[in-house]
């Protein structure tokens, strides 16, 4: 355990901040689950409307730096494939 002032509030800041993150986290695995059952549901408005939520959420976790730009485009460039590829 840590002694110094400074470093007991580092614990503290990185205990609330990784629970933040965790919780984002896992409300962006939620938002994705939802749009891969609407996807196999075969039910085309409710996967767009999971669709527009699902961008969303990927969207605030890169501003968040919860994931990467990068790995943010490919979810997004993921998701509109299948939701094309379900209008077809």
């Amino acid at each position: 355990m840590a002694n110094i002032k400074s470093a007991k509030k580092r614990i503290l800041v990185s205990r609330a901040r990784h629970a933040r993150n965790k919780a984002k986290k896992s409300e962006l695995k939620t938002y994705l689950k939802k749009f891969e059952q609407a996807v196999l549901s075969n039910d085309k408005a409710a996967a767009e409307e999971a669709y527009k939520q699902a961008i969303k959420v990927v969207d605030r976790a890169v501003a968040k730096g919860i994931l990467h730009k990068n790995n943010a485009a490919r979810k997004k460039s993921r998701l509109t494939l299948k939701l094309h590829a379900l209008q077809s």
